[in-house]
């Protein structure tokens, strides 16, 4: 079992997500922006993050930087949960430090199989 926080602007897709999730044995942690993701990972270290991009206020690709320029928390697997799907969206998120980008909406099998793969250092 992990520790994923899920940080979405969309509470029902926090739900949704959160609810795959945990059937597949997860701890599941929530942020509703960018700050309060941030905030939350000064107290607490999850296994693994799954951030959307279009969020009110801190985008997802600033937060990622944010967490991948941060000595205490780099080294957490992010993965990029969006509605964005360009070749050049999918680039950027990979650039500011992601490890994958998933588009939404997802097939709920391949969101494990990705999940499992980072928890376990197979991006």
């Amino acid at each position: 079992m992990a520790r994923v926080l899920l940080v979405d602007d969309d509470r029902e897709m926090r739900v949704l997500t959160g609810t795959v999730l945990k059937l597949a044995g997860h701890e599941i942690m929530e942020a509703g922006d960018g700050e309060a993701a941030l905030e939350l990972l000064e107290r607490e270290r999850p296994d693994l993050i799954l951030l959307d991009i279009m969020m009110p206020g801190m985008d997802g690709w600033e937060v990622c930087r944010t967490i991948k320029a941060d000595e205490n928390l780099k080294d957490i697997p992010v993965a990029m949960l969006s509605v964005k799907y360009g070749k050049e969206d999918i680039e950027k998120s990979l650039r500011f430090g992601a490890e994958i980008h998933i588009t939404k909406p997802f097939n709920k099998d391949f969101l494990l199989e990705t999940v499992e793969n980072l928890l376990a250092g197979k991006a």
